[in-house]
């Protein structure tokens, strides 16, 4: 019976909080704007844009405007973090182990596509997922369960039948609500932040396939 393994894209397959986190002090610096980690870590990690924009400059950021400072912003990471495009350890391994397995993959990520293209394109990911979809492709973002329902439509199978790998509470939200089993990466929250999980993982060692087949048994 055909299966999947969906996952998010930033703390999953690549750790490029740090990264952001950059980009984004370079973009608030020069609106004379210096949050600190911790602010960070409440108002950035795992939100979309809209909201970080929002928080952080204090009003509504909507419509042209969010598009023009996403794109400031997303272009400082790819500038930054294209240097550094590392998967997180085990990830590659684990990724084709569950190809050979016959597990149908896919990425869903609240990122821009660029991001998408800059880290599928540098771990030659697009060869071997059946969906691939970014912010660009849905409405609303997670913790709203649209890109896994979507990611789901794409592999054809329902969302029973697919297991995602999400690090951030709106991400294993969104997941939950889309009716699918969740694997919490730790890269950047702990057990306690995040909604509860099937299982969680540091990173993909140590991480056995038949595990993850034995989520949907």
């Amino acid at each position: 019976m055909s299966k999947a393994v969906i996952f998010d894209m930033d703390g999953v397959i690549c750790h490029t909080n740090p990264f952001h986190s950059q980009a984004f002090k370079i973009f608030f610096e020069k609106r004379n704007l210096f949050p600190t980690e911790e602010e960070f870590q409440l108002h950035m990690y795992g939100k979309n844009n809209g909201y970080i924009l929002s928080h952080f400059l204090g009003r509504k950021i909507e419509g042209e405007e969010l598009l023009d400072l996403e794109f400031e912003k997303e272009s400082l990471f790819r500038e930054i973090y294209q240097h550094h495009v590392d998967p997180i350890p085990g990830f590659l391994d684990f990724f084709h182990s569950l190809r050979k397995e016959g597990f149908k993959t896919g990425v869903a990520t609240s990122a821009p596509f660029a991001n998408l293209e800059l880290i599928g394109g540098r771990l030659d990911l697009f060869p071997h997922l059946e969906s691939a979809l970014a912010s660009e492709h849905v409405n609303k973002h997670k913790p709203d369960p649209e890109v896994y329902l979507k990611t789901a439509a794409n592999l054809s199978l329902s969302p029973d039948r697919c297991i995602v790998f999400e690090d951030s509470f709106s991400g294993v939200s969104a997941a939950k609500n889309a009716g699918m089993k969740v694997v919490g990466v730790l890269s950047s929250h702990t057990v306690e932040q995040l909604p509860v999980c099937d299982l969680y993982v540091e990173n993909y060692l140590d991480l056995d396939v038949n595990r993850i087949i034995s989520l949907l048994e």
